[in-house]
Formats: structure tokens, sequence, C-alpha cells
């Protein structure tokens, strides 16, 4: 499998292309089949990408700089787009969520626990956020247990700054 940056000519937008082949990339261009996912166009061409070399078995890596305290590549614009109306979705649900949790308890692993002993009477019914396993998750749907999934990850409060 070779992976392609492409750029289409019309727009200017680049992206990638997986194929099975050089060969393949130029038949399904010489067909029309590779087009530009931000405008349609069929006028796309290979981009100007570095090689991808593989170190030889016997070397060992770059030492003068540990991988983590390299710079993060720069963030470009080029990656498949969502559109406005769904960008704007996720925002409202986001702050739905936000201003939910404000008003929960955060239990972290004790979420299965605690949400049973609520939903038997055992505890003061109160709203509750954390995380169970999906064997949990099933359990307590079975029981009848009220609960939701939380759409967009959560810090625990232990982790935040």
């Amino acid at each position: 499998m070779i992976v392609y940056d492409l750029e289409c000519r019309a727009g200017q937008h680049r992206f990638e292309g997986w194929f099975a082949s050089s060969d393949d990339f130029a038949s399904q261009q010489g067909r029309g089949l590779v087009s530009c996912p931000f405008c349609d166009s069929r006028d796309v061409v290979k981009a100007v990408q570095a090689p991808n070399v593989a170190r030889k078995g016997n070397q060992l890596p770059d030492v003068a700089m540990p991988a983590k305290s390299r710079a993060p590549a720069p963030v470009t614009n080029s990656g498949p787009q969502i559109p406005p109306e769904a960008a704007e979705l996720f925002r409202a649900i986001a702050t739905v969520q936000a201003e939910a949790l404000k008003s929960s308890t955060y239990v972290g692993d004790k979420f299965a626990d605690t949400a049973r002993a609520i939903h038997y009477g055992e505890q003061d019914a109160e709203p509750i956020h954390g995380s169970a396993t999906p064997d949990e998750a099933r359990e307590l749907f079975e029981e009848g247990v009220e609960i939701a999934p939380i759409l967009f990850p959560v810090v625990p409060p232990s982790e935040a700054n």
C-alpha cells in the first residue's frame, strides 16, 4: 500500500490517497477516478513530498533529540473537513454535556456500583458520572438502571490542570 500526498490544481487542496501501487494510482487517475474530496475536481496530481526511508535494522535511532522533545509538525487544514452545520452541532452537544457535568459528581471507576446503589435506593439520588467497562454498562442496562454514555471524553478532576 502506498500513501501519496495529492493536490487538486483547481482549489490547491491537499489530501492523502492510498493506492495498491504507483501503477494503480496512474490507472485510477487516467480513468478519472481520483477526485478532490473538497471540491470534487478531477484535476489531481501527486504533491511534492519527502520520502519515507526506513532505517536499516543495524542503525540506531537518532539520540541527539529524544522523540518526546521534538516539535510537533505544524497542523494544516488539508484533512477531511466536516460540514459547518455538523461542527456547530458538535459544539452545541459539547456545551450541553459540559453544563450537565457541572452539576454532576465524578465517581470515577466506582460508577457502576454508585449507579446501582442509587437505583436501588441505598444511596441518595444525585447526578453522577464516571467510567464503566462495557460489561458493567451492559449489566446496568439489563438491571434497568438508567445510564447514558458521555459523548465527549472527560478529564478526571484529579488529572485536570
